[in-house]
């Protein structure tokens, strides 16, 4: 079966050529690879024309001006060519082991309800994706919803780490909808409310943490807590039970308020309260600091009463957080 591979890119140049190789390496051989250019001027784009030129299933497409990221992505996705029946987005800063399309095609192929593949992944040197019952490779869209809601397990990854059935890609114009915080994590979302996960217990990608991405420039603003309120808010009412979603939501907005409570005792940076404030915006809510700061003041009380044991526990749950609990948002603050 034919595979769409996409990368777009721009000013990727320290890591474009392991990119590029590690498709080139796979053993499913049967796929085109679209390179799209968002118009580089760090010698990028000449690193990808010395691959063009040596394999005639490579072809170079450039913007012809600079557009946004996600703008960059959903263009390079409607290049994708009309005999291939998968698609798999390569971030410029990851890569792939070599056995990844072949076994993502493999499950996609056992059941036409499937619309996307996930496996495990390296985000760095840690193990991801972790959730799925070994010897399990179908689960039913919506449960799998479900599943990362209630437990926080996090089963799609990045655009690095999933592959999607090609009618389904599409069929969404634009794939990744604007103005959603995380295009990638809730366009997963809107695919499993109508098509099932399929999912590969084999560790198919590596996922880069030492760049400076525009990921790894949110690192420090602590997203999990927004993410995971933001997947609960929008989609908890499609898959949970009303009780269910309201005792989730009532929880998380609290836990939620919390984390802005301390973050008011550290004096965090007005980007960090941009950053929450336009991710709150696309679920339709507001930050008010009104509503916060009754946290803070409790954060406070907490650690007039106990400083020495809370700075330890706040400074033992920041090192020791993982990064599906920065995308599930588990990190809870400590408590005395």
């Amino acid at each position: 079966m034919r595979v769409s591979v996409v990368t777009p890119f721009y000013n990727t140049a320290p890591f474009l050529a392991q990119c590029v190789e590690s498709v080139l390496a796979q053993t499913h051989r049967n796929f085109e690879y679209l390179l799209v250019n968002n118009r580089s001027t760090d010698g990028s784009r000449e690193i990808a024309q010395r691959y063009v030129a040596k394999d005639p299933r490579l072809r170079l497409i450039d913007n012809e001006a600079f557009v946004g990221q996600v703008e960059n992505y959903n263009g390079a996705l409607e290049r994708i060519g009309a005999d291939c029946k998968y698609v798999k987005i390569v971030q410029a800063d990851d890569a792939l082991f070599p056995e990844c399309l072949e076994r993502m095609v493999d499950v996609a192929e056992r059941d036409p309800r499937i619309g996307l593949v996930s496996s495990y992944w390296l985000w760095g040197d840690k193990l991801m994706g972790e959730g799925i019952p070994f010897g399990t490779w179908r689960v039913q869209g919506t449960e799998a919803c479900r599943r990362m809601l209630v437990t926080k397990c996090f089963l799609v990854g990045s655009p690095s780490t999933v592959l999607y059935r090609a009618d389904v890609v599409r069929a969404r114009k634009p794939f990744y909808a604007l103005g959603h915080h995380h295009e990638d994590t809730e366009a997963a979302y809107e695919i499993l409310l109508e098509h099932d996960l399929g999912f590969v217990h084999q560790v198919l990608s590596f996922l880069r943490v030492d760049n400076p991405s525009i990921t790894g420039s949110t690192r420090s603003f602590n997203p999990g807590h927004l993410d995971y309120l933001i997947a609960v808010e929008r989609y908890g009412p499609e898959v949970l039970s009303g009780p269910e979603y309201e005792a989730l939501s009532s929880r998380e907005w609290t836990s939620y308020k919390m984390f802005l409570g301390s973050s008011c005792l550290r004096r965090r940076s007005s980007a960090f309260w941009d950053y929450h404030r336009k991710g709150l915006a696309t679920i339709g809510c507001e930050l008010r600091m009104r509503e916060v700061l009754p946290y803070a003041a409790a954060a406070a009380a907490r650690l007039a009463l106990n400083p020495w044991s809370t700075l330890q526990r706040l400074a033992s749950a920041l090192r020791g957080r993982s990064p599906d609990a920065v995308s599930a948002g588990e990190l809870k603050l400590p408590m005395p």
